[in-house]
């Protein structure tokens, strides 16, 4: 397992587009990928690239007409945008050997009861709970 804290937002973020649900007005992500398509690019893939004193660092590669452009970013919003494009997401070698961390739980994860306990996160989430 690779161990990357994301805030609330995000992660909210990136369940809304595992789940396919859509909001009457797209989130960041959301137009981030709507720009990035509208001025004919796609998403290839996200890379978490570097582990540098606690922080994580991630790469965006496009395609784009003159050829593939790096975009450096958060690894929760480089996530979050790859979710919703449909773009893959990797793990540079170093990264993963340096932080990763086996999994001993010996649990099986019932994805659909995480699910319903975060609908009904969502559905009694309030977004004065988002401000600082």
């Amino acid at each position: 397992m690779l161990p990357i804290w994301i805030g609330h937002p995000e992660a909210t973020a990136i369940l809304l587009a595992l789940e396919g649900i859509e909001l009457p007005r797209p989130l960041t992500h959301d137009l981030m990928k709507s720009l990035i398509e509208t001025l004919g690019a796609g998403v290839e893939r996200v890379e978490i690239v570097r582990f540098d004193q606690g922080t994580f660092f991630a790469t965006i590669e496009l395609s784009t007409a003159t050829g593939p452009l790096y975009i450096d970013a958060r690894p929760s919003d480089s996530i979050a945008l790859a979710v919703r494009a449909g773009a893959p997401i990797f793990v540079a070698d170093d990264v993963f050997s340096e932080v990763s961390v086996p999994d001993e739980s010996g649990e099986v994860v019932d994805e659909e009861a995480e699910l319903e306990a975060f609908r009904e996160f969502l559905d009694a989430v309030d977004p004065e709970d988002f401000k600082s």
